[in-house]
């Protein structure tokens, strides 16, 4: 850093080193692979995206294998709660796998996530969107799924490989959900 003196011979820091150094500070970033389908899955990736944007940090989302769910158009606004083999609801594998508790339980989550006032996942898309942040899909998921790039939701930036998104998150912290 440079200095500059003032009429008494007293060194002073030259101002302009200080806008040097704020334009070369990175901005945080966080790069969020959402590999599952299901409602329950589908909010803490959003979530936690939205709470990045709202702080400044930049968003990346990348959806792969059934997170394709939540940005494919046909699907978004019919998400399911897992209820089979999902032990965080303490109940038998032999009860949720009865006809119509997928239903109960969704049915249930939807309300108290509506009676929470906590926008729906479509929204959610439209927020981040809006916010800045880039959402993008799995090419090789995609193409297992026979999907493209039109049967997602519009908020998808873009399908791309997995190398692909390391390339445009370096120096991101990473989370896999």
């Amino acid at each position: 850093m440079s200095t500059v003196t003032d009429e008494a011979g007293v060194k002073l820091l030259d101002q302009s080193e200080f806008a040097n150094e704020a334009s070369e500070e990175k901005t945080r970033k966080i790069a969020i692979i959402c590999s599952k389908g299901s409602l329950d899955m589908a909010y803490p990736g959003l979530i936690l995206a939205n709470a990045a944007r709202m702080m400044g940090i930049d968003a990346m989302l990348f959806f792969t294998f059934w997170g394709m769910d939540v940005i494919t158009e046909k699907r978004v606004d019919n998400l399911h709660v897992g209820m089979v083999g999902n032990p965080a609801m303490h109940m038998p594998t032999v009860l949720a796998g009865l006809p119509g508790m997928e239903t109960i339980g969704t049915r249930m989550m939807k309300k108290k996530i509506e009676d929470l006032d906590i926008r729906d996942v479509r929204e959610l898309l439209e927020i981040l969107d809006d916010s800045g942040a880039e959402i993008y899909g799995c090419q090789m998921a995609a193409e297992l799924m026979d999907l493209s790039q039109d049967d997602l939701v519009p908020q998808v930036k873009e399908i791309i490989t997995a190398m692909d998104f390391f390339e445009k998150t370096e120096g991101a912290q990473l989370l896999f959900i």
